[in-house]
């Protein structure tokens, strides 16, 4: 699919050229020039435009609401509302609407997300090293429901709990494709799966949005179970981040990023298998391109502020998805860079492009990929 460039974010750019002058919608320049540095809300709206053969034309946008839920505690960290939708003109859609909620003090941290696809994607098969050949252009529906809650028991650490629920359905108008002649591939219809289960986090960095130093832990066990009879399935999802982050100077940020995926059970749905690759780590790999039971991913990225609006980062990193043995031999690479506009400087938030560049394998072309979001990557 061919993303086209956001032409607000180009206008973004030359900031110091169109903050000058009046032309502009005040909205706009509120939005994305505004110099105030209280701690207000800020709101941020972003277009979505883009055109593929299997979906023609795709419009929509995406919107960020930023807040404080105590202006005077300093180190209350900031809370958003996410919201994105888009539709075609063959009739797909997306929806999503997310939020990221800290209480005064960052006593309570809470998370919660409602999604829905109708949306088509392709299917490479299960494992570290499918072919482009194989690609099976599937059609997915997919409702997802997620929810998360972690309470404060000391500087630094938090114990909570995860929920949350989803539907799959799967669609396949090609029956010689890999997804309908593979034998080895399970949850060909999909099915209904509820989850929950406990989640704990060390958090000492010294800002959520744009981190310059400290270093967090993720980790939570989703446990699964079929619901219906469409799916049998009992297991979970094991998955384990890590961050950190070391200020060089007062422009140069290091930042190193971990994370390990494990579906758990005897039985492995391709869905909810761990996949390589997306707008956050393994940048330049299509996401689904590479999955399995098990998956590792890293990278390193330098961020430099070039000034006040604008900075410009570079990463490299590697990962992996295998079934039952791992090998450093089967490692994959990955390297690119991006560019930043920082709208609200207070709150250090960004809209980002980044270019992505994954392996080179035989008779295929490099892997790449162009990802424009809200945020930083991690």
């Amino acid at each position: 699919m061919k993303k086209l460039i956001i032409a607000l974010f180009l206008t973004a750019v030359l900031q110091p050229v169109f903050a000058q002058n009046s032309f502009l919608p005040k909205f706009i320049r509120k939005m994305y020039f505004d110099k105030d540095t209280s701690k207000k809300n800020s709101f941020v709206i972003l277009p979505v435009l883009s055109t593929a053969p299997e979906t023609g034309l795709e419009l929509g946008g995406a919107g960020l609401l930023s807040f404080y839920t105590d202006t005077v505690n300093r180190n209350t960290r900031v809370s958003n509302i996410f919201a994105y939708a888009t539709v075609t003109t063959k009739g797909q859609s997306r929806f999503s609407l997310s939020t990221n909620y800290w209480t005064p003090q960052n006593k309570y941290h809470y998370i919660a997300a409602i999604s829905y696809i109708n949306f088509p994607f392709d299917f490479y098969g299960v494992g570290n090293n499918t072919l482009k050949s194989n690609a099976d252009r599937l059609g997915l529906k997919r409702f997802k429901l997620a929810m998360s809650g972690e309470k404060k028991i000391s500087q630094s650490l938090y114990i909570g709990l995860v929920a949350g629920g989803f539907d799959y359905r799967f669609t396949d108008a090609d029956k010689t494709g890999v997804f309908e002649t593979d034998p080895s591939i399970e949850g060909r219809h999909g099915g209904t799966t509820i989850y929950a289960g406990p989640t704990l986090i060390f958090d000492s960095r010294n800002n959520n949005t744009y981190t310059t130093k400290g270093a967090v832990i993720t980790s939570y066990l989703d446990l699964m179970k079929g619901v219906g009879t469409n799916s049998s399935y009992s297991g979970g999802l094991l998955n384990i981040e890590y961050a950190q982050f070391f200020s060089l100077s007062k422009r140069l940020v290091l930042g190193f990023n971990a994370q390990e995926q494990s579906l758990t059970g005897s039985q492995s749905p391709f869905y909810l298998m761990p996949a390589l690759g997306s707008d956050e780590i393994m940048r330049g790999y299509y996401n689904g391109r590479f999955r399995d039971r098990n998956l590792i991913a890293a990278q390193t990225e330098l961020r430099y502020r070039i000034g006040t609006r604008i900075g410009i980062v570079g990463f490299v990193g590697t990962g992996q998805v295998w079934n039952s043995t791992f090998s450093f031999d089967e490692l994959k690479p990955n390297y690119g860079g991006g560019l930043r506009y920082f709208f609200d400087t207070e709150k250090g938030l960004s809209i980002r492009v980044d270019y992505g560049v994954g392996e080179k394998r035989a008779n295929e072309p490099r892997l790449s990929g162009v990802y424009i979001g809200l945020g930083e990557a991690f």
